[in-house]
């Protein structure tokens, strides 16, 4: 099978361990497998490896987000691939970190990855953004809004109108029956509702 890529690199990404295997076909022929750590660190150490080896494309298996500190301290000197976990399966039962790199490593040679679609760095920031924002939404919805000072807003609102609502109703319907109890009844709800909101209100400044 025709060789697409002389010098290039597979790599195995798990959290707390990076497998590199270097594929060289041109001269110096060599292959060899190293473990990195994922701090900030060791993966320079990394970019430095796979730079001494004149690699020009790196591969790597989308597992989770533990790619994305690979990719982006990588992907200002090489030409990355993502591939999709699913399209370059091992074979089964002889699957290990080191088997893994070098067989990523195989199929980005012979051209055999197809790389999925990886947003430039600003969109992915705004992805992150929005999804941010998404996930503090739910969290509040699910526990509400008693650790905000605003919802002290809402509880004053929340302790006046359903009393004085609910009066308004009660007395607009008396006042249906008796014209004379319902206007004294109406005054009565308002003064009601002036009482409760000078009581709560103060707790508010």
């Amino acid at each position: 099978m025709q060789v697409l890529q002389t010098r290039c690199a597979g790599l195995d990404v798990h959290k707390d361990t990076v497998v590199a295997c270097v594929r060289c076909v041109s001269p110096p022929m060599h292959q060899e497998v190293r473990s990195f750590g994922t701090t900030t660190a060791e993966l320079l150490k990394l970019a430095d490896w796979l730079g001494e080896h004149d690699c020009t494309h790196v591969a790597m298996e989308a597992m989770g987000v533990y790619w994305k500190p690979v990719w982006h301290v990588l992907e200002t000197e090489f030409e990355l691939v993502l591939a999709n976990a699913a399209h370059i399966r091992n074979v089964p039962g002889r699957k290990t970190d080191v088997n893994d790199a070098m067989w990523i490593a195989d199929l980005l040679a012979h051209g055999l990855i197809r790389s999925s679609f990886v947003p430039p760095q600003a969109i992915q920031q705004l992805r992150d953004l929005t999804r941010t924002r998404k996930q503090l939404v739910r969290e509040v919805s699910q526990h509400g809004l008693s650790y905000f000072p605003c919802n002290l807003v809402r509880l004053a609102l929340k302790s006046c109108c359903p009393t004085s609502s609910f009066a308004y109703r009660h007395f607009w319907h008396r006042k249906q029956r008796d014209p004379d109890a319902g206007d004294k009844a109406e005054l009565y709800a308002r003064r009601h509702t002036q009482k409760t909101a000078d009581q709560t209100l103060p707790h508010l400044r």
